[in-house]
């Protein structure tokens, strides 16, 4: 091409312009190759040219991968630096499980279900609500997630896989329910708490808490009413649903414990192997940039360890009970810092959203249940809009169909956080376009 400076001609490895016929480009030196270009010329690629695009990809990947050891590193550091004594308020978080631990014994002398978890709980959040100091900073929360985790592993047995196919069913029926659930509690939100659009949509969305503020805020919704609403369905749900499936199901909750061997029974390998996999299942998590990584990675690790049959051990009872009672503490306290006022309004209209969500949550078990071999609890267990930590817990307390439900929280948490921020530029788009119509005249 005579209009092109040499510098400036294109450079197409085996092209008519690429140098010499090697496919080099000036001076000798191999030309980049680009897969979509590559196809486009006349004649192959060189070896050096392919070298070099394989040498590039690589150096890409390499610098991902240590981006990611870095933030790791990172994170690790970070969490280290918030233990310190000047940072964490060991005072108020000593109180938080003092508190929390007299809820639970209370709890289990009274046979109520899950008593760790369900005593702290409400013993935290009266406390936040007559201004107690107390805390659960963060990141005490973490690895009492990682044990939750690891026993939510420990429930995927090889013939777990041989069940998959049932499930389709119960996903299909997932999918559905979301969409209604999503429908009932914008529509509540709006008419009765008037909130605006955007905080409305998205604390109305069954989905995870932490997604769900991070996205509510970007939109410009009211990041601390989506947090409160959230935290009010999960307080509401774990309180209510374990007396509704003992009513229900027939089940005898009340005094039991989360199956398991004491520490005296667990065999030292055991332990080890679990530990392993709660600490490699932080780092697969952070890898795999998982959502409730602390979670999520730990139970794909677990999971994989017990359906290959290299180990059938579950964390000792007491490790679960001490997790139940964080997770109990750390839900309590979300309440903290707030006015006692502000509290009371969102409780009491989370109260009627929570009605909204449990009607629908057992009209679809019911009806999924005529379609499908899973009974009425484990898909109560499944839909129910409570967090996935502790909905799984209670299908730990009933021994019945860990991994199914746990796996249909991970979609529903997967998919609200996936098709949330689309599906609401979606629906603000299609509004626009009618207002403006409408201030038309058409």
């Amino acid at each position: 091409m005579p209009g092109l400076s040499a510098a400036s001609r294109p450079m197409r490895g085996g092209g008519k312009d690429g140098g010499g016929k090697d496919g080099g480009g000036k001076d000798g030196i191999p030309a980049p190759v680009c897969c979509a270009h590559a196809k486009a010329c006349r004649r192959p690629p060189s070896s050096a040219g392919v070298r070099l695009h394989h040498a590039c990809r690589g150096s890409r990947l390499a610098r991902v991968q240590v981006g990611r050891m870095r933030d790791l590193l990172s994170s690790l550091s970070g969490g280290l630096r918030a233990l310190a004594p000047g940072r964490l308020p060991y005072r108020r978080f000593a109180l938080a499980l003092v508190l929390g631990g007299v809820g639970g014994w209370l709890f289990v002398q009274g046979r109520l279900p899950l008593p760790w978890m369900l005593g702290s709980m409400v013993f935290c959040t009266i406390a936040a609500l007559l201004r107690v100091p107390v805390a659960a900073p963060p990141v005490i929360r973490p690895p009492m997630t990682m044990v939750i985790g690891v026993m939510l592993g420990a429930g995927f047995k090889p013939e777990v896989i041989g069940q998959i196919p049932n499930w389709l069913p119960t996903i299909a029926g997932l999918v559905l329910f979301m969409c209604a659930c999503g429908f009932a509690c914008v529509g509540y939100f709006r008419k009765f708490a008037g909130f605006d659009p955007v905080t409305a949509f998205f604390a109305g969305m069954p989905g995870g808490l932490v997604e769900m503020v991070t996205v509510g805020e970007e939109k410009g919704g009211d990041a601390r009413i989506i947090a409160l609403i959230h935290s009010a369905r999960i307080l509401l749900v774990v309180m209510t649903l374990p007396f509704i499936v003992q009513w229900i199901g027939g089940v005898p909750l009340g005094g039991t414990r989360v199956a398991g061997p004491s520490f005296q029974q667990t065999p030292l390998f055991a332990e080890i192997t679990l530990l392993a996999c709660g600490l490699a299942g932080i780092v697969v998590g952070h890898w795999l940039r998982l959502p409730a990584k602390f979670l999520l990675g730990p139970m794909l690790v677990s999971a994989a360890v017990h359906l290959a049959g290299l180990s059938n051990a579950v964390p000792p009872f007491e490790i679960v009970n001490a997790a139940q009672l964080v997770l109990g503490v750390t839900i309590g306290c979300r309440f903290v810092g707030t006015p006692p006022r502000i509290i009371l309004r969102v409780l009491m209209l989370s109260v009627g959203s929570t009605v909204l969500l449990l009607a629908l949550t057992l009209s679809f078990a019911w009806l999924v249940a005529l379609v499908s071999v899973h009974g009425h609890v484990p898909l109560i267990l499944a839909y129910s809009p409570g967090g996935l930590a502790e909905m799984s817990l209670i299908a730990l307390a009933l021994h019945t169909e860990v991994a199914f439900v746990a796996a249909h929280h991970i979609i529903r948490v997967f998919l609200v956080m996936v098709c949330a921020g689309p599906l609401f530029g979606v629906i603000i788009g299609q509004r626009k376009t009618a207002d403006g119509r409408m201030a038309n005249g058409e």
